[in-house]
């Protein structure tokens, strides 16, 4: 049986626990390091009889699917998570510098330090949304710091996806520090998770650039009122371009609130712009592949990365949310090599159920005069009925479920002749999957 912490403080035979670097309600922060490496990380440890008793379950479970998708040099990465009976660990990079909510309590930041945050914070939201993710919880104390004064967007406990919008295309939950809340939030109608998002944003730049609060009362629900009005005042050493910066992004109004692509091609937000992180990923050198269920599961205690990657069950099977960074652009490598339309194996994202996918994938081969069969491990073959130069042409298709809303489909050819298949594939099966293709692997996604 894998113990938690022996007495030498060794977790799994894997990382030495340190000093406490600081708890909450559910869980205990401890710097660690890689027996292996002699890295520093940072082990938060989560107890799990505590947060199955509060309900808080699926908000764990979120947290680990949406760090394993953000990839990001001003995202704090998560190298690993590990579980026993009671406890579940999540080995995360280690910001030395602490939380930047430290440095605004000494007072506020000079122009060019406070844009550089704010830069390095706008880069990494651009990112998430550009990957689904909204995080609904920025604030001063959730934005870390690492060795060299990079900023970290951390704690993704409260973050949405894109699945979790309802049918109007909005999310509906209302959460967050009340303070950092965008007024569309409170008003419990829906929102716009990623205009949420940035009238958080312009919160933190405020406060970076004046050490306090735009919006500030001891009675709450005075604050709502002043928060749905956008009733404040900038302090009078603000530079004008930052007023009209802010005035655009402390909007009370989502839909005429300023986007990030708008704030980014600001004058006063590019001015000594590093634009290497601009919607750049980081190398995954440890790609976590568990499954959060496990984690829950009492007869299960897990520890490391699992390596399978090829699923072979007699249904979709769970694709964990963590194997989607391999299908996203920076990691797709086979490009090197092949040029996408020479591919013979291709993959694409669904947002449609699996029997909807099938459904539509029987359609297309009816319209195009192939035959339908059903393999071994749930996978879909689709035949021609003539003859072609080098054999029949014969196409495999196979779902993998990745949550109840996304499902990984994988198009191949398993014989007949390469020039016929991409002839086929470029002419008539994309076209006609166009309409349940959220994104196909190694193609930007616009």
């Amino acid at each position: 049986m894998i113990t938690m912490e022996n007495k030498t403080n060794i977790l799994m035979q894997r990382y030495e626990f340190g000093r406490l670097l600081g708890q909450g309600n559910f869980a205990k922060v401890y710097y660690g390091r890689s027996l292996a490496t002699g890295q520093s990380v940072a082990i938060k440890v989560i107890d799990k009889e505590k947060i199955l008793k509060v309900g808080l379950i699926n908000q764990t479970k979120r947290e680990i699917s949406v760090m394993g998708l953000v990839k990001h040099p001003n995202v704090l990465q998560l190298y690993e998570v590990m579980a026993t009976k009671t406890k579940i660990y999540f080995v995360l990079e280690y910001a030395k510098g602490g939380e930047l909510f430290n440095k605004v309590a000494k007072g506020r930041l000079k122009e060019d330090i406070a844009r550089k945050y704010f830069q390095q914070l706008i880069t990494a939201v651009d990112f998430c949304h550009s990957r689904g993710v909204y995080h609904r919880d920025l604030k001063p104390e959730n934005l870390l710091l690492d060795e060299n004064g990079n900023l970290k967007v951390s704690d993704f406990g409260l973050s949405a996806l894109a699945e979790s919008k309802r049918q109007d295309g909005l999310l509906h939950t209302t959460c967050g520090t009340p303070a950092y809340v965008a007024p569309e939030v409170i008003s419990r109608k829906g929102y716009d998770g990623a205009k949420a998002d940035i009238w958080s944003c312009g919160v933190i730049l405020f406060v970076l650039l004046a050490g306090y609060l735009p919006f500030h009362d001891s009675n709450l629900m005075e604050m709502y009122r002043k928060i749905g009005k956008a009733e404040y005042k900038c302090p009078n050493w603000f530079p004008p371009e930052v007023r009209k910066l802010l005035s655009r992004i402390l909007d009370p109004n989502p839909y005429t609130r300023i986007s990030v692509a708008k704030i980014m091609d600001n004058p006063w937000f590019r001015k000594g712009m590093d634009c290497t992180h601009l919607r750049t990923s980081v190398e995954d050198k440890e790609k976590v592949t568990l499954n959060a269920d496990t984690l829950f599961d009492p007869k299960q205690s897990c520890s490391g990365p699992s390596t399978d990657t090829k699923l072979k069950v007699t249904k979709p099977c769970n694709f964990n949310a963590f194997d989607i960074i391999s299908l996203s652009t920076g990691f797709d490598l086979s490009g090197l090599f092949v040029r996408n339309d020479q591919k013979e194996e291709v993959q694409f994202i669904s947002k449609n159920s699996a029997p909807s996918i099938i459904t539509k994938i029987e359609d297309i081969a009816k319209c195009l005069r192939l035959k339908v069969m059903k393999k071994e491990g749930g996978v879909l073959k689709l035949e021609g009925l003539n003859e072609c130069r080098n054999g029949t042409l014969s196409i495999d298709i196979e779902i993998f479920e990745i949550t109840s809303s996304f499902h990984l489909v994988e198009v191949r050819k398993s014989s007949g002749d390469p020039l016929d298949y991409l002839k086929m594939l470029k002419q008539n099966l994309k076209p006609a999957l166009t309409e349940i293709v959220w994104a196909w692997q190694g193609e930007q996604q616009h």
